[in-house]
């Protein structure tokens, strides 16, 4: 089993910045992959940003630019650096965790951009 905690979100106003962290422990040997995801209300989950254990990084074309995904091996944590917010952002974010067997989510932290 991998467990993953979120923090970081809150309320932000447009053009505002903010950093989501995703603290992974437990089974974490073999992730494959890890990536943000999002759902706001009345809407599926979507992919934000995906880091592959390559290196590979890919965007969503809605936040390329403004958002950027990183990782911090030692750390077993996960990041999303949010700027230049949009009230279309808003939404719960959640951090995956994908291996061999299984696919892992957080509980979400809410982000919220309005004025």
């Amino acid at each position: 089993q991998v467990q993953l905690v979120e923090s970081g979100g809150g309320l932000v106003q447009p053009g505002g910045s903010l950093r989501l962290s995703c603290a992974a422990s437990g089974s974490i040997s073999n992730i494959y992959a890890m990536g943000w995801y999002r759902q706001a209300p009345g809407k599926q989950r979507e992919s934000v940003a995906t880091i592959r254990s390559g290196g590979r990084i890919n965007y969503d074309d809605s936040v390329k630019g403004r958002f950027t995904i990183s990782r911090d091996n030692a750390k077993n944590t996960l990041y999303l650096q949010m700027n230049s917010l949009k009230p279309e952002d808003t939404a719960v974010y959640y951090c995956n965790a994908q291996k061999l067997g299984g696919s892992y989510w957080g509980q979400g932290t809410q982000v919220t951009v309005s004025s």
